[in-house]
């Protein structure tokens, strides 16, 4: 059987992950400064190659857990890169993955280890070779998601406000959203658990914490009741010339 194989072309496979957090009302992305050429110094995503004995779930964990610590985070395959010229050092097909963390319980220590930084979506600078196609095909990735899948809680503390959930959504889809709306949609999903507990950093009044109720969520899925969220956008004002 070997004897097939031998004689056709071997590529390396690398493991590239779009780290997304949100954190200050902004949508964040865990980068590096690469420590080796080509492209020392510059921003790069966090990646590696891929081991003889792992599949590509377990070799993406792995790198994952180097930079943040975190064993059990929400990950999915985005895209596989692979144009001819797209790693100046070696014929590279890269496999893509995004991922969602809560930025609080990322071990900063070992991030600071890499030289990794959280950066936001706002500043984010040119990245070596195509990361930046990678992060642009995540985010829109991202935003058809969180319309179809609670995956946008992936990224917020277990008790956060309708303000803070709202946030999020803005800085996902990068637009500002009806405020009635998008409270009146998200309330009607039923999935929201009204805590007896107010964040009162905001405002005198303050605002009740929710917790996000999975159970509800898994057991709606199971009878082929999916989340849907959609959401209408504030107008933009016309301003007559």
């Amino acid at each position: 059987m070997a004897g097939f194989y031998k004689g056709h072309d071997k590529h390396l496979v690398a493991l590239d992950c779009i780290i997304f957090g949100f954190d200050e009302g902004e949508l964040k992305l865990l980068l590096l400064k690469r420590k080796f050429e080509p492209a020392k110094d510059e921003w790069s995503l966090m990646g590696g190659f891929l081991k003889r004995d792992e599949s590509l779930d377990e070799g993406a964990r792995r790198i994952l857990c180097q930079l943040t610590g975190l064993t059990d985070i929400y990950m999915e395959q985005l895209h596989v890169f692979g144009e001819l010229d797209r790693d100046p050092g070696e014929r590279t097909i890269s496999i893509a993955f995004y991922a969602l963390i809560k930025v609080d319980d990322n071990d900063r220590k070992l991030a600071e280890a890499h030289g990794a930084q959280w950066v936001s979506l706002k500043n984010l600078p040119t990245l070596i070779f195509d990361h930046n196609q990678m992060v642009d095909k995540a985010l829109k990735t991202l935003r058809s998601r969180i319309v179809r899948k609670p995956i946008g809680f992936e990224l917020l503390p277990e008790k956060f406000t309708l303000p803070q959930l709202q946030a999020l959504y803005e800085a996902i889809n990068q637009e500002q959203l009806d405020k009635r709306n998008f409270r009146k949609r998200i309330l009607e999903t039923g999935l929201l658990e009204k805590l007896n507990e107010k964040e009162k950093g905001s405002s005198k009044k303050g605002a009740f914490f929710y917790k996000f109720n999975n159970e509800k969520y898994e057991a709606y899925a199971e009878m082929g009741l999916y989340f849907q969220l959609k959401v209408k956008k504030v107008p933009l004002i016309k301003i007559n010339s």
